[in-house]
């Protein structure tokens, strides 16, 4: 297809996502409001942005960080550092601080990720099994939503310390949850299990909605700053945001039992994060518009989404379904050839460790893995499945998704 036929195309599909982006910049601009407002809260200046050395004692832009991510996830209290490595380190952190010998985890929106996984029933490595902890699990319907006869049973039954739930779909043929499915499902929880803390993996779904899980109920909620609440600028760490009583037993884990949070500092400064805090509203906003605009694209292409064309995403992640392992690899390779990092490296697909098919990744990334930069990645098996994920601006999704319907159109 010529270039120019690709342009007038891409124009008709923006003309059709014209609800969804009207949605998605009201979404923008309460989030945004909320952020502005704790900024002003907390009186943030210049001298928050500078690091400390050595035990980190006082660190008055580390303490008043987590106080602002607090602040704009509705919480009591906080753990933000970029000590944390990321998304994973920073759930293992929270599961190891809430969880002890004897107690249980369910989680009730199926299986999580392999690496998190990894740190629930991992066999000999110093896992949650392996100091035992027990562990069950309900998966969703095939229709997207909570088995609730299942997840009764398995609460009545196990008892659980802490009630696990993972809003992105990883991996899975399913929208993201909602933050109204997450509230739903928390009221259902809390009156058969009320003693139970509520965890949610927030990763991928920051600022996609006007409310966060904590908002909403969840005791605590957790996230990469790499992904959506970094806003693209953070260049490491992550969040915790929760109850104090969570968040104290997750600190006394991230440091040691007789230090908690009054410890740790970094030298090279916290501009970035509370500056890439900012911008997130407006980034995660870029990305999700670069999500819908794609569901037309590949719904011109012939080719199924998900979420579908014309529904709201609830994460920074568009599944595309190919017919065969070559589309696959080939439109993964055209996500980096279009990158602003790299761009004349060619992906090839390979044995990736924890994984049992070989996998094919482009991240032509300013940040190693920043997923809320435009990039893509697939396990070449049976159905073939592109995640197609982030985009730190708007025009940047759109030349991309032009080209690649010029290529394959």
């Amino acid at each position: 297809m010529e270039y120019s036929e690709a342009q007038k195309i891409i124009e008709e599909c923006e003309k059709k996502a014209n609800k969804e982006f009207t949605a998605l910049n009201e979404i923008a601009l309460e989030n945004q409001k909320r952020v502005l407002d704790a900024f002003r809260r907390h009186k943030i200046s210049a001298m928050h942005f500078h690091g400390t050395t050595g035990y980190g004692y006082d660190d008055v832009g580390r303490d008043t960080l987590a106080k602002l991510f607090a602040d704009v996830f509705g919480t009591e209290s906080a753990i933000v550092s970029p000590l944390i490595a990321n998304g994973t380190h920073a759930l293992s952190l929270a599961l190891f601080g809430l969880l002890s010998r004897g107690d249980t985890i369910v989680s009730i929106a199926g299986k999580p990720y392999d690496t998190l996984d990894e740190v629930i029933n991992g066999e000999n490595i110093g896992s949650l099994k392996d100091i035992g902890v027990g562990y069950g699990q309900v998966d969703m319907t095939e229709e997207g939503e909570f088995d609730k006869k299942c997840i009764k049973t398995l609460l009545m039954e196990k008892k659980p310390k802490v009630v696990f739930i993972q809003r992105s779909k990883g991996y899975l043929w399913r929208d993201a949850l909602s933050v109204e499915k997450i509230a739903e499902i928390i009221c259902f929880v809390r009156e058969i299990s009320p003693f139970s803390y509520i965890v949610v993996d927030n990763c991928y779904g920051e600022f996609t909605e006007k409310k966060e899980p904590t908002h909403v109920g969840a005791d605590v909620c957790i996230g990469s700053l790499i992904k959506n609440a970094g806003g693209g600028i953070a260049p490491t760490g992550a969040y915790i945001c929760g109850k104090n009583e969570c968040i104290d037993m997750i600190a006394r884990r991230f440091t040691a039992p007789s230090l908690g949070l009054e410890v740790g500092s970094y030298l090279s400064g916290y501009l970035p994060f509370y500056q890439g805090l900012f911008l997130a509203p407006s980034t995660v906003k870029n990305a999700l518009m670069g999500n819908v605009l794609s569901g037309y694209v590949f719904e011109k292409l012939g080719f199924e989404t998900m979420p579908k064309p014309g529904s709201m995403p609830y994460d920074i992640i568009k599944s595309i379904r190919f017919n065969t392992a070559e589309q696959l690899v080939s439109f993964v390779q055209r996500i980096q050839k279009l990158s602003p990092v790299d761009s004349y490296v060619t992906p090839e697909p390979w044995d990736m460790p924890g994984y049992t098919h070989p996998v094919v990744m482009a991240a032509g990334t300013f940040v190693q893995g920043a997923s809320l930069e435009l990039s893509a990645d697939g396990t070449v098996r049976e159905p073939f499945v592109a995640y197609m994920q982030g985009g730190l601006t708007y025009e940047h999704c759109k030349l991309a998704l032009t080209e690649i319907l010029a290529e394959m159109g």
